[in-house]
């Protein structure tokens, strides 16, 4: 694979997060610790030598940054303290920004005026929605489908899910077009892609390699950010899939299906999101002792809609109408900025990114024991 020196990268990436890029001489003790690395995805420090060297093209073809799993290992034992796993984390910010083709993701990572601001922006475009088109406004009992009907509730909901998954889905074609079709690789066969997609859902589903990271107490940290998608992934089913059933007026008892997986769903992400918070506040772990703007983002923002979430479940059960309807807007003035932003363009896009390098990395590395004749030469660069 050839390569072309782009002399502005380490500059680029430093605005990133990088901010100790050029202390590290290679001494390869990053690597050297490092659980994860291994002869065919050795990092920290190779891609720490594409970023001073400004090899570019070679970056955007690599995995090995969604490789990390940012224990703090490396920058723990890295004798000139200069942060590789920091480095790797500005990295992913940088590759999720060329993956993007609108160039927003750029500017919100670059810019605190731009994330708060889009943020704010739909925000603003959800309460509008509401002042203007809401129904009526029941005040002698809680009529929360009435002053927010849930047919159109749930014709936004599919209409904001289709919008970010044509953006993910566009954003994961760039992806996989830097990755698997830089100049001189090989291109698999369609029979790889297929036999590896066990790769996909495994690691979508478990993120099981974070098992193998760094110390021992990484297993908890494996298993909370295991809780953490699972109710995330509880919530956006009830609403997006089962709305009418989970957004009725009718107060269901304490053991029905519904509200044991509501009530499981809100424990779980107020539990996570408030100890990730307190992480970053005490700065006792490596991984915590540098904090980018949007890694704050990410569990606020998420600890915010779970809060709200329950508010407006606590306001119903009360039999407070006014307070269940401002709440509920309050809600879903966090809760839709959160994903429209957050998701296709921040750092919620690594739940997309990461088992897509891990599935590439797989059909990669399985491509080079297929014989010649089975592959083709791809010509065009990425």
């Amino acid at each position: 694979m050839t390569t072309t020196v782009d002399p502005t990268l380490a500059r680029e990436i430093k605005e990133f997060g990088a901010a100790e890029l050029s202390k590290c001489f290679h001494c390869g003790n990053c690597t050297a610790v490092c659980t994860l690395s291994s002869n065919e995805a050795q990092f920290p420090r190779r891609i720490v030598r594409y970023l001073q060297l400004g090899m570019k093209d070679r970056l955007l073809a690599s995995v090995e940054p969604w490789l990390c799993y940012y224990c703090g290992e490396c920058s723990a034992s890295c004798p000139r303290q200069a942060n590789p796993g920091e480095t790797l984390m500005a990295t992913r910010r940088y590759l999720t920004s060329r993956y993007d083709w609108t160039g927003l993701s750029k500017r919100l990572y670059l810019s605190e005026v731009w994330e708060y601001g889009a943020l704010a922006l739909v925000a603003a475009v959800v309460v509008a929605l509401f002042y203007f088109l809401h129904g009526p406004i029941v005040t002698d009992r809680v009529a929360l489908n009435t002053f927010a009907p849930v047919k159109w509730v749930e014709l936004g909901d599919w209409a904001m899910g289709l919008l970010l998954s044509a953006f993910l889905l566009s954003n994961a074609a760039r992806m996989h077009r830097f990755v698997m079709c830089a100049d001189g690789a090989k291109r698999p066969p369609l029979s790889l892609y297929l036999s590896e997609l066990k790769t996909l859902i495994v690691h979508a589903l478990t993120q099981k390699r974070w098992r193998e990271c760094g110390k021992s107490e990484n297993n908890l940290r494996w298993i909370k950010h295991l809780l953490l998608v699972s109710g995330y992934v509880t919530m956006f089913v009830l609403v997006f899939v089962f709305l009418r059933i989970f957004q009725t007026d009718t107060v269901h008892p304490f053991l029905h299906p519904q509200r044991l997986l509501g009530y499981y769903a809100t424990a779980v992400l107020l539990w996570v999101t408030a100890d990730i918070i307190i992480g970053r506040l005490r700065r006792v772990e490596q991984l915590h002792h540098f904090s980018h703007p949007t890694d704050w983002l990410f569990p606020v923002l998420l600890f915010l809609t779970a809060l709200s979430g329950i508010a407006v479940h606590v306001f119903r059960l009360a039999g407070m109408p006014l307070a269940t309807y401002y709440t509920y807007v309050a809600h879903l003035a966090i809760a839709v900025p959160m994903l429209v932003i957050e998701v296709p363009f921040g750092k919620w896009a690594h739940l997309a990114y990461r088992p897509l390098a891990l599935y590439f990395f797989s059909v990669r590395e399985k491509a080079r024991q297929v014989p010649q004749e089975q592959v083709e030469t791809v010509t065009q660069a990425a």
